[in-house]
């Protein structure tokens, strides 16, 4: 496989690692079992316990395990052949997804933000006070 194929390898398949990592430690969708897990890391007797707990709370430390079972699926090495490969591949699809997970991030505050300073912007046209106040940064 060239390089080239092999990077666009790498970023399509860094998505759904991203996908995954995110929706499992973000969305609503999996907010108990999330919180639970939140609850298990605090409170686990034991230092193996709340770490393996605390897997399912961090998207960064998730995605390493969403890219090793991607990457096995896949089969997906850089590089090298191997396990070389297979490392630089599991430990760049992980920052790709981590890069992806970040945008994500941003985009979503940036729109929240919108939303809030649109429901203000209606109800100042409405004459309602704003329920919330909107402070913009100092620049």
């Amino acid at each position: 496989m060239g390089l080239g194929t092999q990077a666009v390898w790498l970023f399509l398949l860094a998505m759904p690692v991203a996908a995954v990592a995110w929706t499992v430690t973000h969305e609503e969708v999996l907010r108990e079992p999330r919180e639970y897990c939140e609850e298990r890391s605090r409170s686990a007797p034991s230092l193996i316990r709340r770490k393996f707990f605390f897997l399912f709370t961090c998207e960064y430390c998730f995605s390493h395990y969403v890219a090793a079972f991607f990457i096995g699926i896949a089969q997906f090495h850089l590089l090298f052949a191997g396990w070389r490969g297979y490392l630089i591949s599991w430990l760049s699809t992980v920052w790709v997804a981590n890069v992806y997970m970040n945008l994500y991030s941003h985009f979503r505050l940036d729109i929240k933000k919108e939303r809030v300073e649109i429901a203000a912007a209606e109800q100042q046209v409405k004459g309602e006070p704003p329920a919330v106040k909107l402070e913009r940064p100092a620049a």
